[in-house]
């Protein structure tokens, strides 16, 4: 059995790398395998720049906030002839916005993945839920240290309860003698508590400070041991401002002899020395919000008695008389019940004797024996998966469609432009491009689903665009929020969505009076396209005139202007492509799609080779730079993608998805090819997680969409242009629903005779 680990590692000081170091240990002797790194293997986490002199079991590390390394490292493990993954997590550890970036190793990796979860938050902010659940889904099992945390996963996290499994936190198995550890630090006469872990405020320790002068008056021979150093994070912020005010409380109790602060990381083996020397063991943390503490199960592990505040794995671990709880933040209680405790020796080894029972079971050879038979079950039931990456999922495990976040961004005006996440910002106003989407989308919304609200709000996205005509027939494009026009003149690509829009409008009005409307405003303004220079307002103008040919197509003039906008766009084909450059500029921007999508439309009605050979051509080289792994990858607006440079990842936005469905869609329609149709469905998914950084930019909670995703994650602002970008994508998607349907069918009848071939 050969397993991939990935966490941090020793000699980084963290607690994971610890936890990380005694699993791998621990799990490689319960499979016989040697501790050399000569079979398994650890993927260690670096972090701000800081190298290791690791042991020779790590054999690939990762800058923690560098994305490509963690596709490189998904590259290593795939190659190295891994059987499984088993993922330590814990927020903080890995890069990104709530550690997104581990998402994108996951998806890539080809062998069945195990994930511990060092921590599950009762209230986590979106990314972190939506980065755990996505982990989680990836995961086919999922190891937990509390009960807890399983209710949690269950209730917050919609984690299936099978794909959960209980494994406690491990111990290691050293033992010492109390009675030498003592003497070797001169506690032979002392009362000795002793709290040890990172030193943050959250754990309390000015609490034990203050409930030790009545302590003290009856046991003048007490000493309180706070070991560790302070917390990495606590150090970089804010220096050691929270220990130096430990020292001054201390001083102002005047306790000088009976706190000893031990700054420094210890080993597992001074650790114990120290745990098995104290008489007491104090967790006083400030709050419930800690689903596993390492630093608790070691004390259980070797039959502590341990006084807690009943933080969650604490109230767990010390239940049934294993250890004492106390209120959060009163130290009077905890006064009360380390007097009881010293005062009375039985009551104090009745304790002990129940934690040494309990913690028995939790030491390392024996958690490592069940994470050992965890991963020979899992890549037993593994046949079936391999072929995961190839499964589409159902339409009905998609989002109902729902336009109550573009409901919200539209008044009696039109729609804003912009949100700060899901409510609407007034500031920025209104501008021609959104509000030409807004109809094109509830155009089709009426058309395909008979959306009552969709027709209720069109009128308004009509009316903007009516207020937004200038006398001449071309349109202004930003009007602010107390309706004074921003230009005089807008943008050429928001001229050529806007007769995108209103030919859409004339092929499928709902009643005759938009459509007269549509009709007026469209031929006041389609001889402006002849002036056109904008590639992107030709591709968008093609579009518009290709739908008011669908309903007029016996109109010559119409039909002459298609053919001359379709050719400005080939003759750009023409000049900027070369063997290894078919586009139609120098450079692949965005909204890319629409410009092969346009000369397929073109082609439809035109019936010309030479033009669709240029679609067909353009549309081939575009995929083969954003698909990516069998997911959808746009190009990134960071940098975009110069001829004879490099793509950029960073920032890729909905419409240029969008793009994509529509191009797909009409590639579809013309040939009918299910390849066509996958890659559309495919498309759309990139706004649910199937993207590079693994995650849904729809927000369940808005029904909005986010505005795309930068370097570290999600820009949660959800403005119009992205919201209308997803909900025009699954209207496209909703328009061959009963196709896709069909698809997935065959695709699952597919796999399932093929799993069945290598099952038997």
């Amino acid at each position: 059995m050969k397993t991939a680990y990935i966490g941090t590692y020793p000699p980084r000081r963290c607690g994971i790398g610890t936890f990380t170091e005694n699993l791998f240990k621990s799990a490689e002797q319960a499979f016989g395998n040697k501790v050399d790194g000569t079979q398994s293997f650890v993927v260690a986490i670096n972090d701000n720049g800081t190298t290791y002199d690791y042991p020779s079991e790590v054999k690939y590390t990762i800058e923690q906030e560098v994305l490509d390394d963690y596709l490189k490292a998904a590259d290593y493990i795939n190659n190295s002839g891994a059987n499984i993954c088993v993922l330590e997590h814990e927020y903080g550890i890995f890069g990104g916005d709530s550690g997104i970036f581990i998402l994108s190793l996951l998806h890539k990796l080809k062998i069945p993945i195990v994930v511990t979860l060092h921590t599950v938050l009762k209230t986590p902010s979106y990314n972190q839920k939506a980065v755990l659940q996505q982990i989680c889904r990836m995961a086919l099992k999922v190891v937990v240290m509390s009960h807890k945390a399983i209710e949690f996963l269950i209730n917050i996290y919609d984690v299936p309860m099978e794909k959960i499994s209980f494994i406690p936190h491990g111990v290691p198995d050293i033992k010492h003698d109390r009675q030498k550890v003592r003497k070797e630090f001169g506690f032979e006469d002392k009362k000795v508590l002793l709290t040890f872990g990172f030193v943050s405020r959250n754990k309390g320790h000015a609490v034990a400070i203050k409930a030790l002068p009545r302590v003290v008056e009856k046991h003048p021979n007490l000493l309180y041991i706070i070991l560790g150093r302070t917390h990495p994070a606590v150090l970089r912020h804010a220096g050691e401002e929270y220990r130096e005010s430990l020292v001054k409380l201390v001083h102002e109790h005047k306790l000088e002899k009976h706190v000893q602060f031990i700054d420094e990381f210890a080993t597992d083996n001074d650790l114990f020395k120290y745990l098995y020397a104290a008489d007491i063991y104090l967790t006083p943390y400030l709050n419930e919000a800690q689903i596993t503490s390492g630093t608790l199960s070691y004390a259980l592990g070797i039959g502590s008695a341990v006084v807690s505040t009943p933080y969650w794995h604490a109230a767990e671990l010390l239940n049934e008389g294993r250890g004492r709880l106390f209120k959060f933040g009163d130290h009077d209680a905890l006064a009360d019940i380390l007097l009881r405790l010293l005062d009375d020796p039985a009551e104090l080894k009745e304790i002990k004797s129940k934690a040494y029972e309990y913690g028995r079971e939790m030491t390392w050879p024996k958690t490592g024996r069940q994470y050992a038979e965890l991963a020979i079950a899992v890549i037993k039931s593994n046949h079936s998966d391999r072929f995961k990456n190839s499964m589409l999922p159902d339409l009905t495990a998609l989002p109902s469609f729902s336009l109550k976040h573009a409901d919200r961004l539209t008044d009696s005006t039109g729609i804003l432009q912009h949100a700060k996440y899901g409510i609407a910002d007034f500031k920025e106003g209104y501008c021609l491009d959104d509000n030409a989407r807004a109809l094109l989308m509830s155009a089709m919304a009426y058309r395909l689903r008979k959306d009552s609200r969709a027709l209720e709000l069109m009128p308004t996205y009509l009316s903007y665009l009516h207020y937004m005509q200038s006398e001449d027939g071309y349109f202004r494009n930003f009007l602010s929020f107390s309706r004074q026009y921003l230009d005089e003149r807008g943008s050429e690509d928001s001229f050529g969505r806007t007769i995108w829009a209103l030919g859409y409008l004339i092929r499928f009005a709902p009643n005759d009076a938009y459509k007269q409307v549509g009709r007026k405003m469209y031929f006041n303004a389609v001889h402006h396209t002849a002036s056109l220079g904008s590639i992107r307002a030709i591709a968008t103008s093609i579009v518009g005139i290709y739908h008011y040919l669908k309903a007029q197509p016996a109109d010559e003039v119409m039909t002459e202007r298609l053919k001359e906008l379709t050719g400005k766009l080939v003759h750009h084909y023409y000049e900027s492509s070369s063997d290894n450059w078919q586009w139609f500029e120098s450079l692949l921007a965005y909204d890319n799609a629409l410009l092969p999508y346009s000369l397929l439309c073109a082609t439809e009605l035109l019936k010309s080779d030479p033009i669709k050979e240029v679609a067909i051509e353009s549309m081939s080289f575009l995929e083969k730079h954003t698909f990516n792994n069998g997911h959808l990858s746009v190009i990134g607006n960071e940098k975009w993608f110069k001829k004879e440079g490099e793509r950029s990842f960073f920032a890729q936005q909905p419409i240029d998805a969008m793009a994509m469905v529509l191009m797909y869609h009409q590639a579809y329609r013309m040939t009918g090819k299910d390849m066509y149709l996958k890659r559309l469905y495919k498309s759309f998914l990139w706004f649910l997680g199937e993207n590079d950084l693994r995650i849904s930019l729809y927000d369940h909670d808005t029904h909005g969409c986010c505005d795309g995703f930068e370097y570290s994650g999600v820009n949660r602002n959800q403005g119009a242009e992205s919201t209308l970008a997803f909900l025009i994508s699954y209207l496209t998607v909703l328009d061959v629903e009963k196709d896709i349907i069909a698809l997935i069918r065959r695709i699952k009848a597919k796999l399932l005779s093929t799993s069945r071939r290598i099952i038997a």
